[in-house]
């Protein structure tokens, strides 16, 4: 069997047993993947996947323990690779981000410009998602790293290193009765009015319904959306109070007033990695401009099992050093 093989059947299985999809997400052919398949199979001596004319039907139950030690061996040749392109200094590749629209757009550009400066032959992809989206697209293996808030659970799924804490932020319009306050809006005050915010805070698991829950209140969303600048497109229009991460609130909103918002929790911003995984110096370099106040050699020790995670605590937003020119 050939790395080649097993590589082609994790794509199988990843694409939901879609030989199509599978050979795009390789960049094989559907031929070339089905006559790689037939010949790990023969080599096995039993079938990986139970067939129903052409079409792949079910993986078998043999199947699917050939798949865990597959995602195994291919997950170590990755860290011997990862391991001699770092040993040999050779800063080209790419690098796969999974986050948040917030994080993508408020917090990693000046962070992604300074690894692009010192690795200029790394191309960096970034894929904004739902929070509820971010740590599958990393277990599946489609993401280097992840950056995610949480409200006080710590992520799963990876080693998660705490990057920054931050709080939310009322944002009306000038003219708006709430501007006048000159004080934070109460949770009675917000209950009140049609809220703008982000499309996680409508699930049973938002702190910010379970602070309104906790207060007697029941939120009233007038409109959600998972981009923060759309949320200040549409407070602009007049829909509503919006509601959402202090990082999102910049020079360019000055005809919006953004108030401190009311006894909401405090949330952390992480970056999550992938467990037993050889990082590139580069998305260590990411990881460092993002979290100065982590020790990259930390998180190579604990990677590595060599160590117990014991991170500095992490700074408030408007607190931590924003300068990556250098």
């Amino acid at each position: 069997m050939t790395l080649t093989q097993l590589r082609y059947l994790v794509a199988i299985a990843d694409s939901r047993l879609n030989i199509t999809q599978a050979a795009e997400r390789v960049h094989a052919t559907q031929p070339g993947l089905s006559k790689q398949l037939k010949q790990l199979e023969d080599e096995l001596g039993f079938l990986l996947f139970v067939r129903r004319g052409r079409s792949l039907e079910a993986i078998t139950p043999a199947g699917q323990q050939v798949l865990v030690h597959a995602r195994r061996i291919l997950a170590e040749a990755g860290n011997i690779r990862a391991y001699a392109a770092n040993a040999r200094g050779e800063h080209a590749g790419k690098l796969v981000l999974a986050t948040t629209h917030t994080q993508a757009r408020h917090v990693l550009p000046a962070a992604i410009a300074h690894v692009k400066h010192a690795f200029p032959r790394v191309s960096v992809h970034l894929q904004p998602l739902a929070d509820g989206e971010v740590l599958d697209h990393l277990a599946r293996g489609e993401a280097d790293l992840a950056v995610i808030s949480t409200s006080g659970a710590t992520p799963s799924g990876g080693l998660p290193v705490p990057l920054y804490r931050w709080r939310r932020v009322v944002l009306v319009p000038r003219t708006h009765a709430l501007a006048r306050l000159g004080r934070a809006p109460s949770i009675a005050e917000l209950a009140a009015e049609p809220l703008v915010s982000y499309e996680s805070s409508t699930r049973a698991d938002s702190s910010l319904r379970q602070a309104f829950t906790a207060a007697g209140h029941e939120p009233r969303f007038a409109m959600t959306a998972r981009d923060a600048d759309l949320i200040k497109t549409y407070v602009r229009a007049g829909l509503g109070v919006g509601v959402l991460a202090q990082m999102a609130v910049d020079e360019d909103d000055a005809e919006l007033v953004a108030l401190p918002a009311p006894d909401l929790p405090e949330c952390v911003a992480w970056a999550v990695l992938p467990h037993a995984r050889v990082l590139r110096d580069y998305a260590l370099e990411l990881l460092a401009t993002l979290a100065p106040q982590v020790d990259r050699r930390d998180v190579r020790r604990v990677l590595e099992g060599n160590a117990q995670a014991d991170w500095p605590a992490p700074p408030a937003w408007d607190a931590a050093p924003r300068d990556v020119a250098a």
